[in-house]
């Protein structure tokens, strides 16, 4: 029976180690695709990969990082106490390199990506009950199918709604989606971390005039600011209820 070395131990409970963290990563990432899959309405594809993927994928990332520190400490064979110190601080110094880069690319650039994916599934045709495609309706269109509050919110941008409808049984779909809750390209910088962080009614709408809206945007990267003045659109809706009184 071959002699053991001292450090065998250590280096086989490292390797085991980062195997395991490596299979929880691999883990996560199964999970959430299975979870991703097992949804079929479109909508409920685009929340789930919305509010859970960035944060999923950099669970499994952290994971990915830590199996890899304690992989490159697997090739011990001779040790000391300046050695430890020296091996664990650049070990950490690594790792933390490492999990900073994976933050910032799934922070400032992944962004790109999954915008892209979430306005495939939005406009994606949707199926009614019956088996027909829907046709998406125009803004001016779904106003009759969304309620005074609905119109309200879309006036300040807080929320867009799409109405999609069966035009052979009359079946509609009203979706909910963030308004300027969203970030998006910041000019300077150029990454998608430019999102509204105030926003300041200058005229309110009426029946028969539109109104003026000030958005403040700010980039979470770089710091551009700057503002923004819109139209608020009257409703059409509140004018012909306004008429019938």
């Amino acid at each position: 029976m071959a002699e053991e070395l001292p450090f065998d131990s250590w280096n086989r409970l490292a390797l085991y180690f980062s195997f395991f963290c490596w299979g929880v990563a691999l883990l996560i990432l199964v999970v959430y695709i299975i979870r991703l899959t097992s949804l079929r309405d479109n909508k409920d594809k685009y929340d789930f990969i919305n509010r859970h993927e960035i944060s999923w994928l950099w669970i499994s990332s952290i994971f990915i990082v830590i199996g890899a520190c304690f992989f490159a400490n697997t090739g011990i064979v001779e040790i000391n106490n300046l050695w430890i110190f020296v091996r664990a601080f650049m070990t950490f110094a690594m790792g933390m390199i490492v999990a900073l880069v994976v933050q910032n690319l799934l922070k400032f650039y992944y962004p790109f990506f999954i915008e892209k994916r979430l306005r495939e599934l939005r406009y994606k045709p949707r199926i009614s009950p019956d088996g027909r495609i829907m046709k998406l309706l125009s803004e001016d269109e779904e106003d009759a199918y969304l309620d005074e509050g609905m119109q309200a919110e879309e006036n300040v941008f807080s929320v867009d709604y799409d109405v999609w409808k069966d035009e052979v049984s009359g079946y509609t779909k009203v979706e909910k989606y963030s308004g300027h809750l969203h970030a998006v390209q910041c000019p300077e910088c150029n990454y998608q971390t430019l999102k509204v962080v105030q926003e300041e009614v200058i005229q309110a709408p009426t029946g028969t005039e539109d109104g003026q809206l000030d958005k403040h945007y700010k980039c979470g990267y770089c710091g551009h600011k700057f503002r923004k003045t819109v139209h608020l659109k009257y409703s059409n809706k509140i004018e012909a209820s306004a008429a019938s009184l």
